[in-house]
C-alpha cells in the first residue's frame, strides 16, 4: 500500500482518537457546573451531553474550514506528489496534541484541546518547512479569537450575574435554587450543543487538512463521512466522562450554586457559538472556566479560589509552546522511519 495513503489512514484514526479523547477531556467542562449543583445526576448529564455535542458536530463545518488551512497551508506541505512531509507533519501534530491531553486529564488540569492541537499544527509544520510556511493572516485571527475570548467570557459573566442579583434579588432564596436547578437542564444542553458545534470541527479540520496534503481532495470541503465519524467519536467520548475535569471545574473554582451555574453555562454557551458562527475556533475549558470566574467575581470576588485559577491559567499559558515543542520532536522522530 501507497506510504502516503498508510500514513493517511493513521491521521484518520488518531484524529478520531482525539475527537474521543477530546469528547471526555473538554466536554466535562460543558456539564461540570450541572453536575455540582446537582442539577443533573452525573449519568444523566454525561449522556445528555454526548446526544448534543454529537448534534452540534454534524451541524456546522465553518470552523473545521478554518483549522484545514487557517494555520498552515495544506497545499503548501508537499514538495512532490510523492513527498509525505505534509501527512507526517499532521500525524506528528495529531500524537502530540493526544499526549498532552491525556496527561492533563490525568492529572485533571482543564487543558484547552484547542491549544494543544494548534500549537502542535504549528510546531510540527515549522520543524517541517521553516516560520514561512505558517499561514500568519489566518494563524493571527485565531490567536486573537483563543486569546480574547476568556477575558470576554470572564466580563461576560460578571455582567450577567449581575444582571441575575438585581432580577431574582426580592425571591425566595429556596425556590429560586430549585426553578434554577430546571433551567440548568437547558443551559447544559445548550453548552454541550455549543462545543459540538466548535470543538468537534477541530479533528474535522485536521482530517480534511490530511486529505489535502494526501492529494485526495483539492478544496477544503468537509466531507460527508468525516462529519459523521468525528461526531460519533466525541459523542462516545463525552459517554466515557471526565470526572477529574468535573471536579476541578465544577467546585475547585469557586462554591457553585444553580444561579451561578446557569449564568456561567448562558455566558459561555454564547461565547462559543457566536465564535462558530464567525469560524474561529476557541477554547470551550478557557471560556467555560473563564465565565464561572466572572460569575464567581459579580458575587463575591474572595469566593473566587484564585489560588486554583492561577494553576489553570498557567497550563493555558504553557500548553501551546510546550504542544508546538512536542509536536516538532515528534515530527522529526517520524521523519528519520519513514
Amino acid at each position: 500500500m501507497d506510504t502516503i495513503l498508510i500514513i493517511t489512514i493513521l491521521v484518520v484514526i488518531f484524529a478520531l482518537a482525539f475527537d474521543f479523547i477530546n469528547g471526555f477531556h473538554d466536554t466535562a467542562n460543558a456539564i461540570a457546573t450541572s453536575v455540582s449543583t446537582r442539577a443533573l445526576p452525573p449519568r444523566v448529564a454525561v449522556l445528555l451531553a454526548a446526544v448534543m455535542n454529537f448534534l452540534g458536530a454534524i451541524t456546522f463545518v465553518g470552523v473545521a474550514k478554518a483549522i484545514a488551512k487557517d494555520i498552515v497551508d495544506p497545499f503548501a506541505l508537499n514538495t512532490s506528489a510523492d513527498d509525505t512531509t505534509g501527512t507526517i507533519v499532521i500525524l506528528a501534530a495529531l500524537l502530540s496534541a493526544i499526549t498532552w491531553n491525556l496527561l492533563t486529564w490525568y492529572f485533571g488540569i482543564p487543558s484547552s484541546s484547542s491549544h494543544t492541537l494548534i500549537g502542535s499544527i504549528a510546531g510540527a509544520a515549522i520543524a517541517a518547512a521553516g516560520f514561512g510556511i505558517l499561514n500568519y493572516s489566518g494563524f493571527k485571527n485565531i490567536l486573537i479569537a483563543l486569546i480574547l475570548s476568556p477575558f470576554l467570557a470572564l466580563a461576560v459573566g460578571f455582567i450577567m450575574m449581575s444582571l441575575f442579583k438585581v432580577i431574582f434579588k426580592n425571591l425566595n432564596l429556596y425556590k429560586t435554587n430549585q426553578g434554577f436547578r430546571i433551567f440548568q437542564i437547558f443551559t447544559a444542553s445548550l453548552q454541550a450543543f455549543t462545543h459540538g458545534t466548535n470543538d468537534a470541527q477541530k479533528a474535522m479540520g485536521i482530517i480534511t487538512m490530511a486529505l489535502i496534503a494526501a492529494g485526495i481532495q483539492t478544496d477544503d470541503s468537509v466531507q460527508d463521512w468525516v462529519r459523521i465519524a468525528c461526531a460519533i467519536a466525541m459523542g462516545l467520548g463525552t459517554s466515557i466522562g471526565g470526572y477529574k475535569i468535573i471536579k476541578t471545574v465544577g467546585g475547585k473554582i469557586m462554591k457553585i450554586r444553580p444561579v451561578n451555574g446557569a449564568a456561567a453555562d448562558l455566558t459561555s454557551a454564547s461565547i462559543i457559538f457566536g465564535a462558530t458562527l464567525i469560524h474561529l475556533p476557541v477554547s470551550t475549558t478557557h471560556v467555560i472556566s473563564s465565565a464561572i470566574m466572572g460569575v464567581g467575581s459579580a458575587q463575591r470576588v474572595k469566593g473566587v479560589k484564585w489560588g486554583v485559577a492561577r494553576k489553570i491559567v498557567l497550563t493555558w499559558l504553557i500548553t501551546m509552546p510546550i504542544s508546538a515543542v512536542m509536536a516538532a520532536i515528534i515530527y522529526f522522530l517520524l521523519s528519520l522511519f519513514i
